[in-house]
């Protein structure tokens, strides 16, 4: 079924709490779960900035298989440790659908990366999972190569199998351009709140790989009408084991807030 042409809408709101009517949501935090020490000083910054989820990759998809890949299991210890005692909830990317149910344990929202976005598979594991729960939900990125109606049909996947607190996220697809990592699709925010009630947030970290388009890059998310941003921070971006480039300084989070507030307040919302 082609969903652009035909305008079908997928009447699904998460109700976990994460996207609430009025606000912009802001989730920050490292790329990776480096070590307790880098974990714990990122995820005072955002607590610091008031903001109220921290990101963490525990399994990290990397291009090289000579790359830092995460912690594993125990990057999930020190992700829930460090949130359960800063009053934080937890996000972090589940690759295997195997691994579902243990990255529940210790964290409440999943997300599935773009590489992963087609993994149907761990589409349905991970809807079946939340299927149900008022605790946990799931952030699905767009693919870097797929239509906004292949997002929303994986969306799809995990709706049918009974997750219903799904959030969509844009997070740029890839074109011949090269002086940003990947270019910023905010039409398809726009398309995709069209055409789905499910929230749409944007990640202008992966987007543009380049730490100083961030804040410009989430300005404009506001105004193309998104539900919030998931960006990376690090209390030591210059030593960070990944993307490095990309990572804001741990300390500009409440810049952040400050200038996304003005933008956020026009179009009738409060950032958080």
């Amino acid at each position: 079924m082609d969903l652009i042409q035909s305008g079908v809408k997928t009447n699904v709101k998460t109700s976990n709490g994460m996207i609430r009517p009025n606000t912009f949501r802001v989730i920050a935090g490292p790329c990776t779960v480096e070590s307790y020490d880098q974990f714990v000083a990122s995820a005072k910054a955002v607590k610091g900035a008031g903001f109220e989820y921290v990101r963490g990759g525990a399994f990290k998809p990397r291009t090289s298989p000579y790359s830092f890949q995460g912690l594993g299991e125990e990057g999930l210890r020190i992700l829930s440790e460090v949130s359960g005692d800063l009053g934080l909830r937890a996000v972090t990317e589940v690759l295997d659908p195997q691994d579902v149910e243990l990255v529940m344990e210790h964290a409440p929202i999943l997300q599935i990366g773009a590489r992963n976005m087609a993994n149907f598979a761990l589409l349905k594991a991970v809807g079946s999972a939340i299927a149900g729960s008022a605790e946990h939900g799931v952030i699905l990125k767009r693919g870097f190569a797929a239509t906004v109606e292949e997002w929303l049909l994986a969306a799809e996947y995990v709706t049918s199998a009974g997750g219903d607190n799904v959030v969509l996220c844009e997070r740029g697809i890839r074109t011949f351009e090269t002086s940003t990592r990947f270019t910023l699709d905010l039409s398809a925010v726009i398309v995709a709140k069209r055409l789905t009630d499910l929230p749409v947030i944007v990640d202008p970290s992966h987007a543009a790989g380049r730490r100083d388009l961030v804040v410009p890059l989430s300005k404009a998310s506001v105004a193309a009408e998104a539900d919030g941003l998931m960006v990376e921070s690090h209390h030591e971006p210059q030593e960070a084991l990944c993307d490095a480039e990309q990572a804001l300084p741990a300390e500009a989070l409440v810049g952040l807030r400050e200038t996304l507030q003005p933008f956020a307040s026009a179009m009738g919302r409060e950032v958080v």
